[in-house]
């Protein structure tokens, strides 16, 4: 029987450096690349599909042609005509990225506002992943929507994924971030915080206190990935550690958490093994950043 994971978010006009110091056009955005990467990593028997919304004009139906190109389902993304998509710019330093944005009239700021549509979308899934961007770009009222529908979801029997992916210049200011990112954690099954943000934003000077923060609220599972450092599991109160092997060659920093994701949900999806999710993870996320772009062939 096909099962579907939804990814539910932002995907927006990607501008990548290329090794010539031209920029490429692409699109990107942390929820469509763990959709991506999904579709790579899932098994045939998975249904990958996408939830947002775009505008009308020839950007947005290029970018939806392209999810859609990709293997991803595209018949949930709504069509807002006032609106258009976002646009970021990333910048790199000897592999660390920084980005620009222009994203104030995106039309997926406005994903979470027709209840019913939404509502729809998430009873066909059996997964459902998210992320704090998602959270962060949304008005307090579609948020409280979101993490409601959401929660309805979850008590249908869907499993629901969320990584933090917390960025502070998205939030108007740091007790709103934090008490968003722990209401999602509330209505969660399984957590993928990134401990460097998680240490920022709540002062966590160790990866379990991380993984207890969260479990305390009730998560099952929590990954605290660790750029490249050893990581930890902690899944019904057990501890898992696991060191990833190391990347001397480090591009492209973009996406590595995405990635992760990915192929962390499907393993561990398959089977329900935390070592070989964080394995196949890991390993992922190592071929991601020795190269440019958020979306990288797995061919090459």
């Amino acid at each position: 029987m096909t099962q579907t994971f939804l990814s539910i978010g932002e995907c927006m006009v990607e501008m990548a450096p290329a090794a010539s110091g031209d920029y490429h056009l692409g699109f990107a955005g942390d929820t469509l690349n763990t959709a991506w990467y999904a579709r790579k990593t899932f098994s045939a028997e998975w249904d990958i599909a996408y939830y947002t919304a775009v505008g009308q004009d020839a950007v947005s139906q290029r970018m939806t042609d392209f999810i859609r190109d990709a293997g991803i389902r595209t018949d949930l993304i709504r069509t807002l005509p006032d609106r258009t998509v976002g646009l970021y710019l990333i910048q790199l330093d000897n592999g660390e990225r920084s980005f620009a944005y222009w994203r104030s009239d995106s039309a997926a700021r406005r994903l979470a506002a027709n209840t019913a549509a939404f509502h729809a979308a998430l009873a066909a899934a059996n997964v459902i992943f998210f992320s704090g961007i998602t959270l962060a770009i949304l008005s307090p009222a579609d948020r409280e929507t979101l993490l409601s529908e959401i929660a309805k979801a979850r008590s249908a029997g869907a499993t629901v994924a969320f990584d933090p992916n917390l960025r502070p210049r998205l939030w108007e200011n740091a007790d709103t971030m934090r008490d968003a990112v722990m209401a999602a954690a509330r209505v969660s099954d399984i957590l993928l915080p990134s401990f460097d943000d998680d240490a920022n934003a709540f002062g966590d000077v160790a990866t379990e206190q991380t993984a207890q923060r969260y479990a305390g609220a009730g998560v099952r599972l929590v990954v605290v990935k660790n750029a490249g450092s050893e990581m930890l599991a902690l899944e019904d109160g057990k501890i898992t550690r696991f060191g990833p092997a190391p990347v001397t060659d480090i591009v492209d920093s973009t996406a590595a958490g995405d990635s992760f994701n990915a192929a962390f949900l499907a393993r561990y999806l398959e089977s329900r093994d935390v070592i070989k999710g964080l394995a196949a993870g890991s390993a992922l996320a190592a071929a991601v950043i020795q190269q440019r772009g958020a979306l990288i062939d797995l061919a090459t």
